[in-house]
């Protein structure tokens, strides 16, 4: 399975999605290949910093040059971090992939870049699209807040798209998995943010915690 994590927003939590989906997999003794496509190399930093404190399992990202398809099907799961600064990548990573993983923060300016990127996803793979999956990230903790509600209501009623119900929450121990080289469910195994996205990889990966 090649899953992109993509979207047209900058800031979006592409980045610490990909990486905590990525030690998730490995863990699980999965042959799981990470590719780091966004010239900001976010991921790559912060799989330095997991590989400089020691901690296990060590792991790497591969560069643009890992976007053929034969080194994307030499393993079972492969996990693409994406950005817009490099559009030819992106495009592309949206040919090769399985499907597309859009983390979608709850506002309005959010729910119009994902329309444009459904737009674009159509475009340029005409011929067997992969599958679009959005979930909510970032979302508000306070229940007064109404935002969260209102865009994924939003993300259900979009064409193009399949809603997953899994969110992750503005919480600080997301911003801390980066620096600090470490998952969120390693760094506070019992912890809110451990629980939300556990659930979400439950979800994008059904078929291997059944």
């Amino acid at each position: 399975m090649i899953t992109l994590v993509a979207s047209l927003k900058g800031g979006s939590g592409k980045s610490t999605v990909a990486f905590n989906l990525g030690v998730w997999l490995a863990q699980g003794a999965l042959a799981c290949r990470l590719v780091d496509i966004d010239p900001q190399a976010t991921l790559t930093d912060v799989l330095e910093v997991r590989r400089e404190e020691g901690y296990a399992p060590p792991l790497r990202a591969l560069d643009k040059r890992a976007l053929t398809r034969e080194q994307l099907t030499e393993v079972e799961q492969v996990v693409i971090d994406a950005g817009t600064a490099d559009m030819d990548s992106l495009r592309l990573a949206l040919a090769l992939c399985d499907r597309v993983v859009v983390p979608v923060q709850p506002s309005q300016a959010d729910i119009w870049s994902v329309q444009r990127f459904i737009q674009l996803v159509a475009t340029v793979v005409r011929e067997r699209p992969p599958e679009i999956i959005g979930f909510i990230n970032r979302g508000d903790t306070h229940h007064a807040v109404r935002e969260t509600d209102e865009a994924a209501a939003a993300l259900v009623a979009a064409p193009g798209i399949r809603f997953i119900k899994p969110r992750l929450s503005q919480r600080t121990v997301f911003r801390r998995s980066f620096s600090e080289g470490l998952a969120v469910f390693e760094l506070e195994s019992k912890g809110k943010a451990a629980r939300e996205f556990l659930a979400l990889a439950a979800v994008l990966y059904a078929d291997l915690v059944r």
